[in-house]
C-alpha cells in the first residue's frame, strides 16, 4: 500500500475540516504524456476503497488502482524549488516531467496530452 511521509499528513491534517470520515483519496486516471495522471483530493471513504491510516489521517485509493501504486509514497515539500505534494512510485518505469503522469512495466495506461 501507500505511504504516507509526516510532512504530508501534517498538511492534509490542516486542510481538512473536522470531518472524521475524511481522508486523502489516490486518484489514478488513463492520460497524461505517460499513461495514467495522478490526482489527490480530500474526500471520503467509497465501498471499493482499499483504507489505511498513516500518522492519523486515512489514505484511499480504489482497489481496481491499487496495484499501480503499491509501495508508493505520498510527501509534501516546501522548498526553494516548490512547494506541493509530491508522489514516489516504484511502480512506474517512465514518468513525464511535469511528475504527474507515468506508466508501469505491466500497464501502459493510454498516454495523450499533458494538458
Amino acid at each position: 500500500m501507500v505511504t504516507l511521509t509526516e510532512q504530508a499528513a501534517d498538511k492534509v491534517k490542516s486542510m481538512l475540516s473536522d470531518s472524521e470520515d475524511a481522508g486523502l483519496r489516490i486518484v489514478i486516471k488513463p492520460g497524461g504524456c505517460s499513461g495514467f495522471s495522478y490526482g489527490l483530493a480530500l474526500d471520503e471513504r467509497k465501498p471499493n476503497d482499499i483504507a489505511i491510516i498513516q500518522h492519523g489521517v486515512s489514505v484511499f485509493v480504489d482497489a481496481e488502482n491499487e496495484r499501480l501504486v503499491d509501495g508508493a509514497q505520498i510527501d509534501y515539500l516546501d522548498d526553494l524549488s516548490g512547494t506541493g505534494f509530491s508522489i514516489h512510485n516504484p511502480n512506474a518505469i517512465s514518468t513525464c516531467g511535469c511528475g504527474s503522469s507515468f506508466r508501469t512495466k505491466e500497464d501502459a495506461g493510454q498516454p495523450g496530452s499533458c494538458d
